[in-house]
């Protein structure tokens, strides 16, 4: 079982960015990319969001 990290995901989001500032990049592949660094930025924002509620939880329970 492979478990993706948060700086996983960011480094994944930066080559999404450098492969779109391409100029040589067709227009489907550029919408390709735009999806899937829209995936990818979004699944960081829940690690994100999920890495709050524990500090919440953990700040709460002191």
């Amino acid at each position: 079982m492979q478990t993706d990290t948060f700086e996983k995901k960011l480094e994944e989001s930066k080559t999404i960015l450098n492969k779109l500032m391409d100029p040589a990049i067709t227009l489907e592949e550029s919408l390709k990319l735009y999806e899937e660094g829209l995936k990818t930025i979004q699944s960081a924002q829940k690690m994100i969001e999920e890495a709050k509620v524990k500090i919440e939880t953990i700040e709460k329970g002191r």
